[in-house]
């Protein structure tokens, strides 16, 4: 809102020191940042003190994790003080008429109503299970399908590509085209379309480049959304991989809506994308406000309402900036606690069938559980004693930071 006003302002003649910082991305990415943090800080003790007298507190089950019953009653649904803490500032120094900013502030609001509804099952009626996972997964799904479709026919989603060249690059002519395109790592040229998939010639090979692009869409903003929301079990342990991962997704939506840097490191430049920058500056403020709160022992847990949201706004700013096959290495944390869930539950089932008792690969999944727990009954037993939680929750931060510092060296890996 502020930057649509100072646009107006200056369109009709109006000047005054610092009007024209409002240019900058630089700028409004460190406001936005600043206001979000600000925003968490201030709001975090009046939500908190709301739970707590609306005895809106975490049920606890025993599973024999070390501290696990100490967070009994620690407020719930704080992923309110994320959303809002994103959305303020995102709405005050964004462009709100770019197509970017519009998917994620949908995505943020969509998957907030979905996640703040299946806390609300749990807390008010008492009903550990949440929202059934399959109103769940429709509601992913729906939205995937939401964005694939603007994606894939907004006219202002579009990347630049060279057309005409003599070999010299200062006469090259490029322009901004609708495409299947997307970055993958370790190849000559560090692209590949999704068209390539496609068994058809013609028209119908570009339809079907489209829908398989939509199809991808749909299960990455499913399967990051649920890899967060499995990764939210220990104090700050959610909250910061994801504001390490928005850092980094910040720094390749910079590259990536820059011309000069793009062309530089040989990598897609896509119009328009620098406002992500803006998106992602207010996520990550927000979440390092959250984080004062939320770090061990956590006074306040995000539960579904931000765990989902924040999955969700990771899933499509990277799918905007055209880096959502890089995801398995930048969400490497997110990916290996959902796998271990897989792999847990899919070898209970089969050695149950087989063997009449359900065994297990690892002592507990997700995977952060395992190393929480005392025990030997599981195929992988190391380590054979509990590691405190907060040890657990920095060393997956640490191994998110060089996962991330990997993500943006893939940019000149080929």
């Amino acid at each position: 809102m502020l930057y649509h006003l100072f646009e107006y302002l200056t369109n009709n003649g109006y000047d005054f020191p610092g009007m024209g910082l409002m240019k900058y991305i630089s700028f409004r990415a460190l406001m936005a940042t600043m206001v979000a943090l600000v925003t968490g800080l201030f709001l975090a003790p009046k939500v908190i003190r709301k739970l707590q007298k609306r005895q809106i507190g975490e049920e606890i089950r025993n599973l024999g994790l070390e501290g696990q019953l100490s967070k009994k009653g620690t407020p719930t649904m704080g992923g309110i003080i994320i959303l809002l803490s994103i959305l303020i500032p995102a709405l005050l120094f964004g462009n709100l008429a770019n197509v970017y900013v519009q998917l994620l502030i949908i995505t943020t609001i969509w998957l907030g109503m979905i996640g703040f509804l299946d806390d609300g099952i749990k807390v008010f009626k008492k009903n550990k299970e949440g929202l059934n996972g399959k109103y769940k997964i429709i509601g992913q799904v729906t939205l995937g399908l939401l964005v694939g479709i603007v994606l894939c026919t907004n006219d202002n989603v579009t990347i630049r590509e060279k057309i005409a060249s003599d070999g010299n690059e200062s006469v090259a002519v490029y322009e901004d085209v609708k495409s299947t395109k997307t970055n993958i790592p370790f190849v000559k040229d560090n692209q590949f379309d999704y068209s390539w998939l496609a068994p058809f010639n013609g028209k119908a090979k570009e339809i079907a480049g489209w829908i398989i692009y939509i199809l991808v869409i749909i299960f990455i903003i499913t399967a990051v959304s649920n890899g967060t929301n499995l990764t939210d079990g220990m104090d700050g342990l959610a909250t910061g991989t994801s504001a390490i991962i928005g850092t980094t997704i910040g720094i390749l939506a910079y590259l990536s809506g820059n011309s000069i840097y793009a062309s530089y490191l040989n990598t897609m430049y896509i119009p328009a994308t620098g406002e992500v920058v803006i998106f992602m500056a207010a996520f990550v403020g927000a979440l390092i406000g959250f984080l004062w709160y939320n770090t061990y022992p956590a006074q306040v847990f995000m539960g579904d309402t931000g765990s989902l949201a924040l999955g969700g706004i990771i899933a499509v700013s990277a799918i905007i900036i055209r880096k959502e096959l890089l995801i398995p290495i930048l969400c490497g944390i997110f990916f290996v606690e959902s796998l271990s869930v897989i792999i847990q539950r899919l070898y209970f089932k089969y050695t149950k069938r087989k063997y009449g008792e359900g065994r297990r690969v690892f002592k507990m999944s997700p995977l952060h559980h395992h190393f929480q727990k005392e025990g030997t009954d599981a195929i992988i037993k190391l380590p054979r004693r509990a590691i405190p939680e907060a040890k657990i929750v920095v060393r997956f931060w640490i191994i998110t930071i060089l996962l991330c510092a990997l993500t943006v060296i893939t940019l000149k890996i080929r």
